[in-house]
Order: structure tokens, then C-alpha cells, then sequence
């Protein structure tokens, strides 16, 4: 009896019978109730974070020079110590408050520009470290006296596809809003084809996450006007500045898009602003996926364009969101 044929595997793309004019696709307003998206939106505020935030980019933090973000108000510099270990703490010196973002770093010591104070991550004068993690995509840091939890010893990361079989990308973008703005744009699915009908099509919420608290949903991701890619897709919220869409049927099953919003603090016009972290964690187990993890370096950047034309737009809704809410204008 000869062996079994190996199953072929079928082509991700699909041909669309004829394009449905935008303003002739099916409205999702009645779906999209705003008391379900706030619902959702309670829910994870009120997941504990562990005071866990997101720094940025795993590696926006080179191992010869300082990288300095604001949270929650507070400066943050975070550094490559003694065998490439992530290092944060507070971003002034504890001589005379110099920016330690602007320091280089040498031998996993951070020296001060203006004197040459050297920090090696451990206290020293009233400057103390704070707990940090690097998952080998994003960067944390653990600030107890902002999150007034019960503080976790590390970040509560999303499963993801094996580090290596998959290709990674990070898009970071500031917007004038808070992170629940961030989240709240991300658990209303309903938008995604009228808002950016440059990128999806056909979408369908199968589940409303109401009694599942798992988002549900079919789209197309559209490659031309009539070549789509169909898959299905989960919208969950692990925590309060955090949500991750994984693709559970159809082309890169496995892989995730996680969403983290991160509170820079208020700005000297009285806004708020808010930093936004996307990291995408594509897998596929077609033989050719192998050649698209040989070209990251030269993929990377076209993934973050993507995800930045969108979140162009997404930003825009939850800056909307908070000038309305700010102002007592917003529906409800």
C-alpha cells in the first residue's frame, strides 16, 4: 500500500465575487452598543497589572546608550547592565539631577554626562532601581508607588508563538488621550471596516464578548481590492492597559497583535498623553515562512507602516474619545 499523500495545503488568499462599495456595506452601529464596549472596558480595568508597565520596544534599550521614557509622571531611564540584563530606575542623577537618558553607557554602567557620576543598577545616594523585565519583545517596568496593587514579581505576558518560528514588530505612538481610550478603541471590533476599509473587509462579529469576555470575529485582510485574506480572530483583555487579538482560524493561526497603552503622564498644555505599544508576533506553518523570518530586518519596517497608517486613525478615535469625555460630551 503506498504512503499517504501529504495534505496540500490550501492558498491563504480568496477572490472576491466584486468589491461592496463602503457606504454600501452592512452598519454595525446597532452592534456596537456602547454599553457593551464600557462593560468590556470595566472588566479589564479591573484585572490587576501587577504595577507592571510598558516601557517600549525590547530593543529601543541598546546596550551602549540610555533609553528614557515618562510614566505616569515620573522619569524612567532604563540601560543594558552586566551581561545585557534590563536596568531601570529614576531618570535624574542623584548628584545634581542631570537626564540620565542622555548618558552612555559603558560596560553595562550608565556615566553621567555632566560629572561622571556611574550607576551599575544597584542604589546608591537616594537613587534606587526599579523591578524590571525584558520578555525579548518589550521592555517593563514595575512602578508600585502609580499602580497601587499588589505588586507581581513579573509582567503578566501573553502566550505567543515560539520566539523562534516567528517574526516580531513593534510600532510605538504617542496620542493626546488616556489609556482606557487606547482600550476601548481596541474591544469595538465593529469599527474596523468602515474606519479602515484600506485594510479590512467583510467583518463579522461572531461572538460579542458579552457572555464569553472573548471578542469574536471574521475579517478579511485585503491585499487588493478583490484579494482578501480571511481569517478569525480573538479579542481578549488581560489587564487594564493591555489588549491582544490572536488569530485562531485561517492564514498565521497562532500568531497575536498585542496592544499596550501606557500613561506618559500630563503634558505642560494639561492633557493627558498616552503611549502606544503594538506588538506584532506573526507564525505560519507554511515551508515560505521560513524565508520571511531570513528577511525581518527588511519586513520589520513594512509591518510597523502598516500598523501606524492604522493607528493614524485609531489614535485620532481615542483622542476623540477623551476630548469628549473630558468635556462631559461623550454619549451616555
Amino acid at each position: 500500500m503506498s504512503p499517504r499523500a501529504p495534505r496540500r495545503r490550501r492558498l491563504p488568499i480568496r477572490l472576491r465575487r466584486g468589491p461592496v462599495a463602503w457606504h454600501r456595506q452592512e452598519p454595525t452601529w446597532r452592534d456596537a452598543s456602547p454599553r457593551l464596549i464600557d462593560a468590556a472596558l470595566k472588566r479589564a480595568g479591573a484585572r490587576p497589572a501587577g504595577n507592571w508597565y510598558v516601557l517600549g520596544p525590547s530593543a529601543a534599550v541598546r546596550p551602549d546608550a540610555a533609553y528614557g521614557r515618562t510614566v505616569e509622571g515620573t522619569e524612567i531611564v532604563a540601560w543594558r547592565g552586566a551581561g545585557g540584563a534590563l536596568v531601570a530606575g529614576p531618570g535624574a542623577c542623584p548628584h545634581l539631577g542631570a537626564p540620565l537618558a542622555q548618558a552612555p553607557t559603558r560596560c553595562g554602567t550608565l556615566v553621567c554626562p555632566w560629572h561622571g557620576l556611574a550607576l551599575d543598577g544597584a542604589a546608591f545616594a537616594g537613587w534606587n532601581p526599579y523591578p524590571a523585565h525584558d520578555d525579548g519583545v518589550l521592555a517593563w517596568v514595575r512602578l508600585d508607588e502609580h499602580g497601587g496593587e499588589e505588586p507581581l514579581d513579573t509582567p503578566a505576558v501573553p502566550l505567543r508563538p515560539a520566539a523562534a518560528r516567528s517574526l516580531t514588530a513593534v510600532y510605538t505612538g504617542t496620542g493626546v488621550c488616556e489609556p482606557e481610550d487606547v482600550v476601548a478603541n481596541r474591544l469595538d471590533p465593529w469599527h474596523g471596516a468602515w474606519f479602515h476599509p484600506y485594510s479590512f473587509v467583510d467583518l463579522t462579529v461572531l461572538d460579542d464578548g458579552a457572555g464569553s469576555d472573548v471578542l469574536t470575529v471574521r475579517v478579511s485582510f485585503k491585499l487588493t481590492r478583490r484579494v482578501v485574506v480571511p481569517v478569525t480572530a480573538e479579542f481578549t483583555a488581560p489587564g487594564p492597559r493591555t489588549v491582544v487579538m490572536r488569530i485562531t482560524e485561517g492564514e498565521g493561526e497562532g500568531s497575536v497583535v498585542e496592544t499596550h497603552a501606557t500613561p506618559l503622564g500630563t503634558a505642560r498644555d494639561g492633557r493627558p498623553r498616552t503611549l502606544v505599544t503594538e506588538a506584532v508576533i506573526a507564525a505560519s506553518e507554511r515551508p515560505g515562512f521560513t524565508l520571511a523570518r531570513t528577511a525581518a530586518p527588511l519586513l520589520r519596517p513594512l509591518v510597523r507602516r502598516a500598523a501606524g497608517r492604522l493607528w493614524q486613525d485609531d489614535l485620532a478615535y481615542a483622542e476623540r474619545r477623551w476630548d469628549l469625555r473630558s468635556t462631559g460630551r461623550f454619549p451616555g
